[in-house]
């Protein structure tokens, strides 16, 4: 009685142990250092603004967006499962947040945080981040494209020298800051983005190995400082020293949280193994573990609220430029948390003079780089239902945000998909003879008069078995019907009702119906529904098509045929 718990147990115990960190996640690390040190450096830089500006849009101020690219950043590269993906405080999680800061406060959203980290461990044991792979590569398509423009039109106000506007939709918020920026145009600020964009676009083509966007930064910020030229910049930060607390959690509270955590803990395992997909799709060699993605994501939101963060999840644009930088293993987006910690006690003023534009130009280089043209292009070609996926998918992420795109895209993939497979299902004449029936001439004319078979070939589920029964039902007058099911690869409750409904409207014109060659597994459908169990007490199924033969023609020697 002992002997199932404790297997059970020790399973649980080998799947626990496959998720936590080894020796050799560190091995690329050991490679180029130096090449991961200046990317972290260079996603550092690009993160603070982002991070600050997320921990404001969230509801719980910039601090608590600057400690969230610290912890979750730290843990999730220590603890995740790709080598170069970087976490932290998104835009997409903000729009979950606020919700429930309205509703339940500044402590209400912590306890989220910590709620939604427990239910990605469970996803991450279960083994429910495998599935992910099984999205379609025109949705991936369609959502890094998606995201790589919205990634572009959030940045926007920064690279036309403007305060960004209140717009929820990024779309919106590009439009607002074009007219602002027409009503009093300042050339700086777009020529300082542009010029950034350019040089990093140009130099990662000519030396990958150089990190042109930090060098592309650096300038940006000097050429400031001329006599002249006044443009937006990062500003002073307040030093932070985050105090661990768990005086938040409230046990009472967990009932009316558990959709918010739900929410959130679907929108960090979605964006954080989406982005993995891209980051492996961005490098060369890469290949992530979705299961242990799902476990570092699941600590990194244990441990950000208890000093203060919001939740977070993997990051397409802060991932994306760590891999363009250069990155190859995990130091770089450890090392890009530990370069903010030490921004928050001791150099927020260095930070506070590097122009907005200049990280607007980085990102707009992150967006040329990060979509593959020549891969869309093909998708585009290659079937339609890869087009649409991807168009869909695309413009749903651009209007409205990425759960819905990939919900939505995601949808109609399967529809499509169904539409191809039951199309793919075909019910098709074929001789008497064709598994070898011994006949003479005379008597196949004469079976021939009185007797079809019909091969069944491809699934016979929900989504075809209507055809089929069309098919069926308007077989020519003759007295028996055999119906090969050797070829019938995939069968469900709905098929075999609709195969049941067919061969009884067979029966009531007065044909016989014989089945042969059920595959096994199907014979316990059919069974269930009570088709076989009828057929199978008037001897009418058969193991092959030549046995089915031979009783068809006892039935028509006995009839007087």
């Amino acid at each position: 009685m002992t002997a199932l718990p404790r297997g059970r147990a020790r399973d649980g115990l080998r799947r626990l142990a496959r998720l936590l960190p080894r020796a050799s996640d560190w091995t690329p690390a050991r490679r180029s250092p130096a090449r991961d040190l200046l990317a972290g450096l260079t996603v550092a830089i690009v993160a603070l603004p982002l991070a600050l500006a997320f921990g404001v849009a969230s509801g719980l101020g910039a601090e608590a967006g600057l400690v969230t690219a610290v912890v979750a950043g730290a843990i999730a590269a220590v603890f995740g499962g790709s080598n170069v993906q970087v976490s932290g405080p998104t835009g997409a999680m903000t729009v979950v947040l606020l919700p429930v800061v309205h509703s339940h406060g500044v402590d209400g959203v912590l306890q989220v945080g910590i709620m939604a980290g427990v239910m990605l461990l469970a996803l991450a044991v279960s083994g429910a981040g495998r599935h992910v792979r099984l999205l379609p590569s025109s949705l991936i398509e369609g959502f890094t494209a998606g995201i790589a423009v919205v990634i572009a039109l959030q940045q926007v106000p920064n690279m036309l020298g403007l305060v960004p506007g209140d717009q929820e939709k990024v779309w919106a918020l590009a439009w607002d800051a074009v007219l602002r920026f027409a009503q009093a145009p300042d050339p700086v600020p777009l020529a300082i983005a542009i010029g950034v964009a350019a040089v990093i676009v140009l130099g990662s083509r000519w030396r990958p190995a150089i990190p042109f966007s930090l060098l592309a930064v650096i300038v940006a910020t000097l050429v400031i400082r001329l006599p002249g030229i006044e443009v937006p910049v990062i500003g002073p930060l307040a030093s932070v020293v985050p105090v661990p607390t768990l005086g938040f959690f409230d046990p009472g509270r967990i009932g009316e949280l558990v959709p918010s955590a739900l929410a959130v803990a679907a929108l960090a395992a979605l964006e954080s193994l989406l982005c993995a997909t891209v980051a492996d799709a961005m490098s060369v060699g890469e290949r992530h573990d979705p299961d242990r993605e799902l476990f570092g994501q699941g600590l990194a939101n244990l441990a950000a609220p208890v000093f203060g963060g919001v939740p977070a999840t993997a990051a397409i644009a802060r991932t994306a430029v760590n891999v363009r930088s250069g990155a190859r293993s995990r130091l770089a987006s450890l090392f890009h948390a530990a370069v903010l910690a030490a921004v928050m006690v001791v150099a927020s003023p260095l930070v506070g003079g590097i122009p907005l534009a200049a990280l607007g130009g980085v990102l707009l280089a992150t967006t040329i780089q990060m979509v593959d043209f020549g891969s869309i292009a093909t998708l585009a070609r290659a079937t339609r239902p890869d087009a649409a996926v991807l168009a869909i998918t695309f413009a749903v992420t651009v209007a409205i945000d990425l759960v819905s795109a990939v919900a939505i895209g995601l949808g109609v993939a399967v529809l499509l998909g169904l539409r191809s497979v039951a199309r793919s299902a075909r019910l098709e004449q074929v001789p008497l003879d064709a598994d070898g029936a011994d006949t003479t001439a005379e008597e196949h004319a004469l079976l021939v008069q009185h007797i079809v078979a019909y091969r069944l070939d491809g699934p016979l589920f929900f989504a075809a078995a209507h055809r089929f029964l069309l098919e069926l039902t308007q077989i020519a007058a003759v007295d028996v019907v055999i119906l090969r099911m050797s070829r019938v690869s995939t069968m469900d409750a709905s098929g075999a009702a609709m195969l049941d409904d067919a061969i009884a409207r067979l029966e009531h014109r007065g044909i016989v119906v014989l089945l042969s060659g059920i595959r096994p597994g199907h014979d316990r459908i059919l069974g269930r529904l009570g088709v076989g169990a009828r057929l199978q007490a008037a001897g009418r199924i058969f193991p092959d098509t030549p046995a089915a033969i031979g009783h068809a023609r006892e039935l028509l020697a006995l009839g007087g045929g």
